[in-house]
């Protein structure tokens, strides 16, 4: 009854005209980024993650980035299908059977089990969400200071697995990060830190400048040097709904792809792009014909596009209750949050249970919305394709460039984006991963305020991380997440030395 009571909650707060807009503009705008590829989810939330600064309550803020994250998973299906082009990573299974599908005449067939199994998908994934609050909400009140020093200690660990690198290199990249978060006047004493005396700097730098540069810019300029311009043949879809057979064959691989998705979306470093692969492979194994994938089969299509969407949005459970981010998208969405005064943690449902049911309820909006949006309109999203890249991408930078100058009205952040683009494009180079200098940069602070809360306490006692049994769980779950990658590697390289 109680989880009844909290759904009308949430709808009464997504059924706002306000908040219906944007949950719209973003399920838009993400199909849209889903379609052209080359831009990505991170550089679409970086870019406009300033523009919602000026919205007047963070529940709309999230709405709409979370509707552009989950908008970009069903907008990347579209062009793998038709044009054996992934718009998004978590995309690239898609094209294996959908383009054969596309070239056996079937492409209708397949735009829509991506869209039904989507919509499904999404909808358990959201109905996950909302059963696991109220347990959730019990642990908050077993959270103090020396807990979320932990907790803070366990994200940044998090994010050092973000990397696919070695560990040094990640750790160096979220020390990077929280160097840099660390700008400005200490809250506490009123220090300046890392100022050199310019005056601009001692609020600290925006996260905005920091994601738009870092994620936006840097992602366009490195397409627009290093990418070749291509033109696409637009293939004509001559029916839309999928026969009866073709429908009974994905039942199966959606229900599968749903419950796979929804498991890995929680777990840290897996995301979409896992799910979808892993659900393609299980398809695969249990299929009475597995010859049959690679040359058209629905299931190759039915399983991924829902295990994709599925864990897109189960992602929000760990980075909503703790503030640990499972993929780079989450780390932005740490932030944004963070940027309207919302901490993410254990509370988060007791103190703010508009936006944690606002926002669940709104993924069942979304993704009715996203459904609406693909099929009908397919045409004119692939014809954004034919945008030329000397149009797209100026435009692209345009709107950074009006974006850092509307965060205060001041042309000093869009000067700043320059050395953080320069950064993000070195990283591009280096085939670093930036978002582990995201949440470095978002967690420091918080990290140092508990931790200094806490040892206020002990009287300087770090033992009393020892004393707690969850602060000290959470410590031997971030030594693990240190010690098994290392271990991992050693026993790949002395299986490669055997052989």
């Amino acid at each position: 009854m109680e989880i009844l009571n909290n759904l009308i909650l949430g709808f009464g707060v997504a059924f706002t005209t306000t908040n219906l807009i944007y949950c719209f503009l973003g399920v838009l705008l993400g199909t849209l980024v889903g379609v052209l590829p080359g831009i990505g989810t991170l550089a679409a939330i970086s870019i406009l993650l300033p523009f919602t600064y000026g919205v007047d309550n963070a529940i709309s803020a999230i709405i709409f980035l979370s509707g552009l994250y989950y908008g970009t998973q069903y907008g990347g299906s579209t062009t793998s299908i038709l044009l054996k082009l992934p718009g998004e990573p978590s995309s690239v299974v898609t094209v294996l059977d959908g383009y054969k599908m596309t070239e056996n005449g079937r492409s209708g067939a397949a735009l829509s089990i991506a869209a039904i199994g989507s919509f499904i998908a999404g909808t358990f994934a959201t109905l996950l969400i909302a059963l696991s609050a109220e347990p959730l909400s019990k642990v908050a009140f077993l959270f103090g200071p020396t807990e979320y020093t932990m907790l803070m200690t366990l994200g940044l660990v998090a994010a050092v697995s973000l990397t696919s690198e070695s560990f040094l290199k990640g750790f160096g990249i979220v020390v990077i990060g929280i160097l840099l978060g660390i700008i400005g006047q200490d809250i506490n004493s009123g220090v300046e830190r890392f100022t050199f005396n310019i005056p601009n700097l001692y609020d600290g730098i925006s996260f905005g400048i920091v994601a738009m540069g870092v994620f936006g810019l840097a992602e366009i300029i490195y397409n627009a040097l290093h990418d070749k311009i291509q033109k696409h043949k637009i293939p004509k879809i001559k029916e839309l709904y999928p026969s009866r057979e073709e429908l009974k064959r994905s039942v199966g691989p959606i229900s599968r792809g749903s419950l796979l998705g929804s498991f890995l979306g929680i777990l840290p470093g897996t995301g979409a792009v896992l799910s979808a692969f892993l659900s393609y492979f299980v398809e695969k194994k249990i299929s009475k014909n597995p010859e049959k994938f690679g040359k058209g089969a629905i299931e190759g299509v039915a399983a991924p596009e829902s295990a994709n969407n599925a864990a897109a949005q189960t992602s929000f459970i760990p980075m909503l209750s703790f503030g640990i981010p499972t993929t780079p998208v989450m780390a932005l969405m740490i932030a944004a949050l963070m940027i309207h005064n919302i901490q993410p943690s254990p509370q988060v449902i007791g103190n703010n249970p508009e936006l944690f049911w606002g926002l669940i309820a709104s993924m069942w909006i979304g993704n009715f919305l996203l459904v609406v949006l693909n099929l009908p309109l397919v045409g004119i999203w692939i014809k954004f394709l034919t945008i030329p890249k000397k149009i797209l991408y100026p435009s692209i930078m345009i709107i950074c460039i009006y974006g850092a100058y509307s965060i205060n009205n001041d042309w000093f952040l869009v000067f700043l984006l320059i050395p953080f683009t320069i950064l993000g494009y070195i990283f591009k180079l280096l085939s670093l991963e930036p978002a582990p200098l995201a949440l470095g940069f978002v967690i420091g602070n918080q990290f140092e305020e508990y931790l200094r809360r806490t040892l206020m306490i002990s009287r300087g006692d770090w033992g009393i991380f020892l004393d707690k049994p969850i602060s000290l769980s959470l410590l031997v779950i971030c030594i693990l997440f240190i010690i098994l990658p290392i271990i991992y590697r050693l026993k790949n390289k002395i299986l490669a030395n055997r052989v």
